[in-house]
């Protein structure tokens, strides 16, 4: 359905919406000059002798000050507004040089729409699509090429003011996962907005809206003397309310592009856009079970992954297998994939690996001794086994710390190392342990499992519930991970817009005024004494348990803030156009900005030490195998075939001190508890 001159319907509603937000603009201009048109009409009334006396002289003086001040209030905040940085998207530059296929392909269907082309292209490390304005003058000098508005007004002609078009940012996934034909199909209507968006007075409604938006993020930064403070909660007041004013128009203003565009795209591959949404929901799934569950271990070890991208490709591929969909993509691998739009992919996927590790983990701008690249093929070594070790190291260390005897009393010799056995005997209650399954070994561990503590210390409870485990879904648990309840990056219910929906106001990365803690940000750690959080979470644990987790949890947070100096530096140099994020465009001094987890609590640190070790001794003493699984991450193998029912019997040791499933399981795959494992 169109509108008067083939105008489409949601282009004129936006435009109005977008009259209207600049009607609340004139609106609070006319009240900052309201008292000074007051002191003006006073001013002359006294000079012309009409308004002679004293109390008029008195008034004219009241309200000239107060024009003055309301002036200069007036004066200061549009000043912020039109001088702040808005925020904007950390993305990946890519140059026209070294994506000359892509550039085409963008080009030709701005043509076929009748828009202007994007000024450029940038790519992002999420499942989304959009056009963002970079025109501020904080941003940059804006390109030489400029496109003159060609949407009109009801009945009239066009405006003839010449705008820079948008920038479009294409998420990284969809290059690799999705073919040169879903991807022009899925980008058709985020390029069309390219019209509307050129349009002056809807230019001008979001280019308002944004200066108000970074106003407030400068009000809400911290100011230590007094003057300033009261200035920024002037402008913080002054720009909330006009943002409050200018909400419902800028939200209807945003639909009707959308709509616009939806409608303009709609003869240009729409059959095929049908399809490849279909293809945008299978890629959110695999990039969030890669950020979760593949990458995050590796960031968690200085390591950053540099192809995400081909993981993602390879995450799908196996999502597809397991569900019974391999006819369908196997006839779909035959077409070319949209990464071959770039002149070199790889390093494209790297920089963006790059960029996803500072968003999403807080990691450095550049690679260190800390924080280098590991390789798809080297994950399992690099990653996974020296993660689990690492965990193993950690929780003998504190558990030395606590006191725990290395080996029981008459224990044979080479016996007193790190051993699994240790860790059961502390954890395990002394009901539980004296029903417990024996294996090789486990009775000289129980002979001293009363008094490894020495005789003063009280006994375990042994009268706590005991819950029952019972988990449908616990063969797709990963080995490394037993937190199945975690928030999923990515997911299609989550507040974020629709890709058809391109040109919706999008959350302002970079704010300084938003609150963005570092992950992992632990105050001043306390060595006995969980964290009111955690109180909780650990009632379920047996009290050596919670000691156990206090530790672990208090020698993590040490162990973060040691790394946390050279994970917050500053790059060295600036990164080039074609494989770089571009750092001058957002403030990165709270990262990460975008969090995948909240911090993990006292009984999830615990599980994971505790498989951690499990995995050492399966590996050291029965052969075992470190591995990759695409879509739950660490995982062990047994004789080339993965294990997947470890986690209901690590919990059952920790919230019930019951070693006996946990003993059952290590017997059946000839597990040596007792025998020394190696360590980092």
């Amino acid at each position: 359905m169109t509108g008067i001159g083939g105008v489409e319907m949601g282009a004129q509603a936006a435009r109005s919406r977008a009259l209207a937000v600049l009607r609340v603009r004139s609106r609070a201009l006319a009240v900052a000059l309201l008292p000074a048109a007051a002191a003006v009409i006073l001013l002359v009334g006294g000079s012309t002798g009409h308004l002679a006396g004293g109390g008029w002289d008195v008034l004219r003086w009241v309200v000239s000050v107060l024009a003055l001040c309301v002036l200069l209030a007036a004066g200061g905040v549009a000043l912020v507004v039109a001088r702040s940085r808005p925020a904007v998207t950390p993305t990946v530059t890519v140059a026209e040089e070294s994506a000359p296929d892509l550039y085409r392909m963008v080009r030709d269907l701005a043509d076929r729409l009748d828009v202007p082309a994007p000024s450029a292209i940038a790519l992002t490390p999420d499942c989304d699509s959009w056009l963002e304005d970079r025109t501020h003058p904080a941003h940059g000098p804006p390109p030489a090429e400029k496109h003159h508005d060609d949407l009109a007004g009801p009945g009239g002609p066009a405006h003839r003011r010449s705008a820079t078009a948008p920038v479009l940012v294409i998420g990284s996934p969809f290059l690799w996962w999705m073919r040169v034909g879903e991807l022009r199909a899925v980008l058709a209507p985020v390029v069309a907005g390219t019209g509307p968006s050129a349009h002056p007075d809807i230019a001008a409604a979001r280019r308002f809206i944004r200066g108000l938006d970074a106003a407030v993020a400068v009000a809400s930064a911290g100011r230590r003397d007094p003057l300033s403070r009261v200035a920024c909660a002037g402008l913080g007041w002054a720009s909330r309310l006009l943002l409050r004013s200018c909400r419902g128009h800028a939200a209807e203003m945003e639909r009707g592009v959308a709509a616009a565009a939806a409608e303009r795209a709609q003869a240009v591959d729409y059959g095929l856009r049908i399809v490849a949404q279909e293809q945008v929901g299978l890629a959110y799934a695999g990039w969030d079970r890669l950020l979760t569950r593949v990458a995050l271990p590796a960031w968690r070890m200085g390591r950053w992954p540099s192809r995400l991208d081909v993981g993602v490709v390879a995450a799908l591929t196996e999502l597809s297998r397991r569900d019974r969909l391999a006819e369908g993509f196997a006839s779909r691998l035959g077409e070319r994939p949209a990464c071959d739009l770039l002149e070199e992919p790889g390093v494209m996927d790297e920089a963006v690996s790059l960029l996803a590790a500072r968003l999403f983990h807080g990691g450095p701008a550049e690679t260190g001794a800390d924080w280098s690249p590991v390789g798809w093929e080297e994950y399992p070594e690099e990653v996974v086994d020296r993660t689990w070790r690492t965990d193993a190291a950690r929780l003998h260390r504190v558990l030395d710390t606590l006191g725990v005897r290395r080996a029981a009393e008459g224990a044979a010799a080479g016996m007193d190392g790190p051993t699994l056995a240790r860790v059961l005997d502390h954890l395990a209650t002394p009901d539980a342990a004296s029903t417990a399954p024996l294996t090789a070994g486990s009775d000289a561990h129980a002979a001293g499992t009363e008094t490894e503590n020495g005789p003063d210390t009280p006994p375990a409870p042994t009268d706590a519930p005991q819950p029952a485990y019972e988990d449908p879904d616990a063969s797709r648990l990963p080995v490394g991970d037993s937190d199945a309840s975690r928030p999923s990056y990515g997911d299609p219910g989550a507040s974020r817009p629709p890709v058809d929906d391109f040109d919706a106001p999008q959350p302002p990365y970079g704010d300084p005024g938003a609150p963005h803690p570092p992950y992992g940000d632990h105050a001043t750690p306390v060595l006995t004494i969980p964290a009111e959080d955690d109180e909780d979470d650990l009632a379920d644990t047996t009290a050596r348990g919670a000691a156990l987790a206090a530790g672990l949890t208090a020698q993590l947070a040490r162990e973060e803030a040691e790394a946390r100096p050279a994970g917050a530096r500053a790059p060295s140099s600036a990164p080039g156009p074609a494989a770089g994020p571009d750092d001058a465009l957002w403030n990165d001094r709270a990262l990460p900005l975008l969090p995948l987890q909240p911090p993990r609590t006292g009984r999830e640190i615990l599980t994971a030490h505790i498989t951690a070790m499990v995995c050492c001794a399966a590996m050291d003493t029965a052969g075992a195998a470190p591995a990759l699984d695409w879509l739950d991450g660490p995982s062990l193998l047994f004789d080339g075939a993965r294990t997947a029912d470890l986690a209901p019997s690590v919990l059952s040791l920790v919230e019930t001190g019951d070693p006996g499933p946990l003993r059952a399981w290590m017997t059946e795959l000839g597990i040596r508890p007792e025998k020394p494992v190696r360590l980092v």
